[in-house]
């Protein structure tokens, strides 16, 4: 068979490879925090603060680039976003103090912000119904790959050349990457000349509406989109997630040092484990949604049996993390709970694509993602005054394992089982 008619997975490749870059960059100044510390003398607090402002800027541009990716696309979209990250990841190198490393981490989110969410409209518009979890699962497992990488490669580079170079590297990394989407990519597959028509045949497959061009598309109000209860408790759900998420990506590293009496070159290896088993966490995912899909016919409860079993065990799991003594014992339970929690993640975005048409999956999953992400502002901060204040890690572990629970809890209890309604009737709703 041609090669023609597989153009979606050389897309999903790209996405891919946009996740992976945006984790590494994203994880790198956590793994370089050490080397920033001894240079601008960082209280916890601070650190805390330097790693909470990230998601400012993130959270709202989730959304933004969200409603940005409905009304553009996400050709223009991630190569806006590509470009301006990479631009302010190299700016990192600038910075001089505490309050100018706020400001570009800041705005590094703003760029960042839109990715996740451009990806899975991208995914809905170029897979059919039966392929999404699936794919979902597979650009997704860029993130932590990329955070498995973080570790060694930043490490090695600010060991090697500096902090500062470490950051410009891996900022050209991502400008080639976006000049190289801007070239092979079109945001629908009837806009590429190298689809043909059983793929995009296959793509429609079992689809309500065929996928159009984006500026065929219908508008709807915003409020209408994200007032509805499924994106609402998905994204307070994805929140307790993301809390559990980046109380990880944040401060994992520094407990390795600061509680467990580690050297940097051992952090920067053992830190890869969690990322590198919920890389094939993020893939099993979505095949064991899109398996449980088939085998039982019932689209929504696919996701949620998935979502809410993983989590609960991803939950319990972090807590166990703040009471082991051992590094090994340390690093395996919580490399378990970050696969468990990244078996989770494809639900979520295939929970959103059920919820809404698919000209309102980028506004829908831009605002759950930005909702999500407020989390990544409470998590990194909320952890530095608790260590700060107690001298310990263990209630911040406890938090963050007793979120994951809510957020299991209220899917389980809040999403319905029953498909979105069709699309004539929401939109006349």
């Amino acid at each position: 068979m041609s090669k023609k008619k597989h153009y979606r997975w050389t897309m999903l490749t790209m996405l891919f490879l946009a996740m992976v870059i945006n984790y590494v960059d994203r994880a790198a100044l956590s793994i370089a925090m050490p080397f920033i510390t001894q240079d601008y003398h960082l209280t916890p607090g601070e650190k805390g603060m330097i790693f909470s402002s990230f998601f400012f800027g993130y959270a709202l541009f989730c959304f933004v680039g969200g409603y940005f990716a409905d009304r553009f696309g996400p050709k223009k979209v991630l190569t806006w976003s590509m470009s301006f990250w990479s631009v302010l990841c190299g700016s990192t190198a600038l910075a001089f103090n505490f309050w100018s490393l706020l400001i570009v981490r800041a705005l590094f989110g703003v760029g960042e912000g839109p990715v996740s969410t451009t990806a899975n409209k991208a995914i809905n518009s170029w897979f059919p119904i039966k392929e999404r979890a699936r794919a979902i699962g597979i650009a997704q497992a860029g993130g932590p790959l990329g955070g498995a990488l973080a570790g060694p490669i930043v490490g090695f580079l600010a060991l090697w050349l500096g902090w500062r170079i470490a950051f410009v590297v891996i900022a050209v990394v991502g400008i080639i990457w976006a000049i190289a989407w801007y070239r092979i990519a079109t945001s629908s597959p009837t806009e590429h000349p190298l689809v043909t028509a059983e793929e995009l045949a296959l793509i429609n497959e079992n689809r309500e509406v065929p996928v159009t061009n984006v500026e065929d598309a219908p508008r709807t109000p915003v409020l209408q989109i994200i007032s509805q209860r499924a994106v609402l408790v998905t994204g307070i759900s994805l929140f307790c997630y993301n809390y559990i998420l980046y109380f990880f990506m944040t401060w994992f590293p520094s407990y390795l040092i600061d509680a467990k009496g580690i050297d940097l070159k051992s952090m920067s290896i053992v830190t890869m484990l969690p990322w590198l088993v919920g890389t094939v966490g993020f893939v099993c995912g979505g095949i064991l949604i899109d398996w449980v899909f088939k085998k039982t016919g019932k689209q929504v409860f696919s996701r949620k049996v998935v979502l809410v079993t993983c989590l609960l065990i991803a939950a319990v799991c972090i807590v166990l993390t703040g009471r082991v003594e051992s590094v090994a014992s340390t690093v395996a339970v919580m490399t378990a709970a970050i696969g468990f929690l990244m078996l989770t993640a494809p639900a979520y975005w295939s929970l959103i694509q059920d919820a809404v048409p698919d000209h309102q999956v980028g506004t829908a999953g831009g605002f759950m993602h930005g909702l999500a992400n407020l989390s990544g502002i409470l998590a990194p901060t909320v952890t530095g005054f608790i260590i700060e204040s107690t001298g310990t890690y263990s209630s911040g572990f406890a938090l963050a394992g007793g979120l994951g629970i809510a957020g299991a809890l209220i899917v389980a209890i809040f999403i319905s089982n029953k498909p979105r309604k069709q699309v004539a009737e929401l939109a006349t709703a």
